[in-house]
């Protein structure tokens, strides 16, 4: 397998040999896998192939078997919350959003900042100063929104994308795991999208982007992971890489990949 960028010799996310089976299926078998920080890893294959799979296992939503470590430490991801702790975050293509309650609202859902009380035990909520945070965050990935009291369901599907991308990074997610972020838009927001996967990389977070559209793994990715039935079936570093190389591990024309 290609090996992780030189600046980054202890990838934020290593799995060492990940399997899972689902009664007499077996749905990965011996993945590797590494992200680094600042680094865009794209993970594709056709239907079947184990993404979904090695997502949620990386998710801590299925627990697999194999060794996966974090800068270097072995670690258990055995529920979400695990893998959240250790600043794991992944974006389903349903992005979890709450669309009649605003982007503040969105961004603090459940880890509301509150004032001590003017009297009894009721605390009053810190709206300025949220309203502050979600500004920053999203300022700090280029995010422009018409307003932070708008209902997500009045957002684009691009903009929903970049609420759903803020959320992770406000709380602190060292690996931001996107799940067909594209899927179902338009050009002009897909572009937006894709802009936003590049930011989150420039300022160090490791990135792991599952798509099946080539073109947009092209435009973004540093390397290119394939799976094809459970199994690794090539890692590719996109500027040396063709996307006839990258079809081909796919469809199994590609034997041996470039790194392997």
């Amino acid at each position: 397998m290609s090996s992780s960028p030189s600046n980054s010799p202890t990838p934020f996310l290593e799995l060492r040999d990940i399997s899972k089976r689902y009664g007499s299926v077996l749905a990965l078998s011996g993945v590797n896998l590494t992200v680094a920080s600042g680094e865009v890893v794209a993970l594709v294959g056709d239907n079947g192939a184990g993404k979904s799979t090695l997502v949620k296992a990386i998710a801590g939503t299925h627990r697999a078997e194999g060794t996966i470590l974090i800068e270097g430490r072995e670690v258990k991801l055995t529920n979400p919350h695990a893998a959240y702790a250790i600043g794991i975050a992944t974006v389903y293509q349903d992005l979890a959003l709450c669309e009649n309650l605003d982007v503040v609202a969105n961004l603090f859902l459940g880890r509301e900042l509150a004032r001590p009380p003017l009297f009894g035990y009721l605390k009053r909520l810190s709206v300025p100063e949220m309203e502050r945070m979600a500004s920053d965050t999203l300022k700090s990935l280029s995010v422009r929104l018409p307003s932070l009291r708008r209902p997500v369901a009045l957002l684009s599907g691009g903009q929903r994308q970049a609420v759903a991308v803020a959320k992770a990074l406000l709380w602190g997610s060292k690996l931001v795991t996107l799940d067909e972020p594209t899927a179902a838009l338009g050009s002009e927001q897909t572009a937006q999208v894709l802009e936003l996967i590049r930011r989150l990389a420039d300022q160090g977070q490791a990135v792991l982007f599952i798509s099946h559209n080539l073109q947009d793994v092209f435009a973004v990715a540093d390397r290119i992971c394939v799976l094809r039935l459970g199994t690794n079936a090539g890692t590719f570093e996109r500027r040396t890489t063709t996307m006839d190389q990258v079809v081909a591990a796919m469809t199994g024309g590609l034997t041996m990949a470039v790194g392997q």
